[in-house]
């Protein structure tokens, strides 16, 4: 089982290194690294070339955002499950893949996840927050659940038959695939119960209050282009909607 690895990146030259040596560290030997730069100015691209063939596919041009560069990742994998590691995140332990592997081969499973731990912006020692999954059961996006998004992998074939990332849903795109694919779609996923990927703390969604609120918008509008109602709107997102035009 090929498995491809898609990293996406614009001026990550301050982390994107550590990012690539976790993925060429894995233990896995079918491994498709695929790197999407967006045209970085910064060393990026120097610090990604520099492994040579080890990055199998490298694409650096203009484009239209973070999951613009996924679809163009996801177009250029060959591997029969993909996964997509942003450039401030590394794989937790050297065997990630291998177990990934292991259980995509285990029941037919279309997708697996795990769990998650964000970690200090320059430290990566520090842990600030662990992100415990747990198992999924049917209905739970209804109630405000859904998996860390870096550790979701899916057979490229789940990809070509419900599509790819949509581009009009801002930091939710991740969030309306998984909700696309596991609520809606009910593909066949699996949970590994252990810590898959270390995120630096500090990405857009989440620095400001602000922005938190404005993806959470961003959330409401993914249930609303798949003709869905989540049961944790009723009960505290929608009144949130006042405070959310208060800010603007």
């Amino acid at each position: 089982m090929k498995i491809s690895i898609i990293t996406v990146v614009f001026n990550g030259a301050a982390t994107i290194r550590q990012c690539i040596e976790s993925v060429l560290g894995q233990d896995y030997p079918f491994v498709e690294y695929i790197v999407i730069d967006g045209n970085s100015t910064d060393g990026t691209q120097e610090v990604v070339k520099s492994y040579g063939s080890r990055v199998q596919k490298f694409v650096s041009e203009p484009d239209s955002g973070i999951y613009d560069a996924m679809n163009k990742g996801i177009a250029l994998a060959s591997g029969e499950v993909i996964g997509i590691l942003n450039a401030d995140d590394f794989y937790a332990y050297q065997s990630v893949l291998s177990d990934v592997a292991e259980i995509m081969s285990a029941n037919d499973y279309q997708g697996c996840y795990g769990d998650l731990q964000y970690v200090d912006s320059t430290d990566d020692s520090l842990v600030k927050r662990q992100w415990v999954s747990g198992s999924y059961k049917p209905g739970a996006f209804l109630n405000g659940w859904m998996p860390p998004h870096p550790t979701f992998f899916v057979r490229k074939d789940v990809y070509a038959t419900h599509g790819n990332f949509s581009l009009n849903l801002g930091s939710a795109a991740d969030y309306e695939l998984m909700l696309r694919l596991i609520h809606k779609a009910g593909i066949k996923i699996a949970y590994i119960p252990r810590v898959l990927v270390k995120m630096r703390i500090g990405g857009v969604s989440n620095s400001t209050l602000k922005n938190r609120l404005a993806a959470n918008r961003n959330d409401l509008k993914a249930w609303k282009t798949n003709n869905l109602t989540p049961r944790f709107y009723t009960l505290w997102l929608k009144p949130l909607r006042k405070i959310f035009q208060f800010i603007g």
